[in-house]
């Protein structure tokens, strides 16, 4: 799914849309924010869809383009077509293709994030690397109230690999493997985390632009299946106060034209090579001016804070999961990075490219990675970080954004439409958060003063 290498052609589209009584179609694609959009069409117009000539107001998404300019294409990426198994009615199905937003004068719109990330993987192989991208979603099932809206209360109460009966998210969480199953994913794992109600589903890793797709679909296919079973499933990262959040840890890796592993070297210090070092400097280097991005909400925040297994300090270890990153055991084609601070709230597109920006960041200058920190950095006391050299992330998103303009990788990797939109876009979101007056506020001070 999503290489964009159209590895099917549109005459084997048309052929399974022949086959599988495909009478309508969804043109998805994605917002600044992350926001999976689609415009659903009839069985007659899917050969003009294929062709790419279907066209958008861009206008009326936020942080596309203003109403004089807003006639846009979508331009869909063969590799993501596929029919939907849950939208089978009355013996017609519905299928869905993954595009770009083009404009339209035919040239590549560089507000789409998924065009973002192409150019910023394309500058990534002038240099010899590819980037192979693996995320682990975690995500909470909660129920319904009466009127559909979604609750807090969790439908279990279950831990860390619980099973059944405790587990009572598991035949939902089975048939969202079934489902991504038929869809093309190859899954992994899947356990319930930490957490009461808590969940995650490990797919395989893929190159970045497919895992992009990959993770976007997932999130989709999890709301979705999960609301059928009349639940609602949230990947909003801190839920309920006082338990664990729902992260979005993130392996990556590089890998060289001939089909190597840039990381690996059975020679080097912990098997790592070189290349492996200066990524990490890279992402040590820039980790706070990047997650704004990978960690988007107000919300983000509530999550990033000590004591819940959140990695808040900027450090990286082989074997410690309090660093901000981890090097997993695996060696050879396995050989990765695992960013633990992200969550899957995040527009992966933006988030791989700030990501790999901030890497190559490292490789390009020949940066050298910091000492690894093997403790329990969540044990250190204040003196002992500062003595270690570890900062911390940005405690709430108003500072994360003053790094993000301050950070040169930021306009870099996320180009000049999306990084001026998605501050304006962010700032106010985090002025609406600051002047609003919250429950807390009213509990803790109006019987008081």
């Amino acid at each position: 799914m999503g290489c964009g290498c159209n590895k099917i052609t549109r005459e084997e589209i048309m052929k399974i849309i022949e086959e599988q009584n495909v009478h309508f179609f969804r043109l998805q694609f994605v917002d600044i924010l992350g926001y999976m959009k689609n415009i659903a069409i009839p069985l007659s117009q899917i050969e003009k869809a294929l062709d790419g000539k279907m066209m958008f107001d861009g206008s009326s998404i936020d942080g596309f383009v203003r109403i004089n300019e807003s006639d846009m294409y979508l331009k869909p990426d063969y590799d993501t077509f596929t029919v939907l198994p849950w939208r089978n009615q009355t013996g017609s199905n519905a299928a869905r293709i993954i595009c770009d937003v083009y404009k339209a004068d035919g040239t590549p719109f560089e507000g789409c994030p998924r065009n973002n990330l192409k150019r910023v993987l394309a500058d990534a192989k002038e240099m010899g690397y590819t980037m192979n991208v693996g995320t682990e979603a975690e995500f909470f099932l909660f129920e319904q109230k009466d009127d559909g809206s979604a609750s807090t209360t969790t439908h279990d109460v279950a831990g860390y690999f619980d099973v059944d009966p405790d587990d009572r998210g598991i035949n939902c969480r089975r048939e969202i493997i079934e489902t991504l199953e038929s869809m093309g994913f190859e899954i992994e794992a899947s356990h319930h985390e930490v957490a009461e109600g808590q969940h995650e589903v490990n797919f395989k890793y893929a190159d970045a632009l497919t895992a992009a797709d990959n993770t976007v679909t997932f999130k989709w296919v999890v709301r979705s299946i999960a609301s059928e079973y009349g639940l609602h499933a949230t990947f909003m990262p801190k839920p309920v106060f006082g338990i664990n959040g729902s992260g979005m840890h993130t392996n990556q890796s590089l890998f060289n034209a001939d089909g190597t592993n840039a990381f690996y070297d059975e020679n080097g210090p912990l098997q790592l090579s070189e290349t492996a070092y200066k990524y990490i400097a890279g992402l040590t280097k820039n980790a706070a001016g990047f997650v704004a991005v990978t960690n988007p909400l107000v919300n983000s925040y509530k999550r990033l804070v000590p004591g819940y297994e959140a990695p808040v300090y900027v450090a990286w270890s082989a074997s410690n999961r309090s660093a901000l990153i981890r090097i997993p055991a695996s060696r050879g084609v396995g050989t990765r990075t695992e960013v633990r601070c992200p969550d899957p709230t995040c527009n992966p597109y933006l988030a791989f490219a700030m990501m790999l920006n901030s890497g190559l960041d490292g490789v390009k200058n020949n940066l050298e990675a910091p000492s690894s920190v093997d403790q329990d950095i969540f044990s250190m006391t204040a003196a002992e970080k500062q003595a270690a050299g570890i900062d911390s992330l940005p405690a709430n998103l108003k500072e994360a954004l003053d790094v993000l303009k301050d950070n040169p990788i930021a306009k870099e990797a996320l180009g000049d439409h999306i990084f001026e939109m998605y501050l304006e876009n962010k700032e106010k979101e985090w002025d609406s958060y600051r002047t609003a007056v919250t429950d807390w506020e009213l509990d803790t001070y109006l019987n008081k003063y």
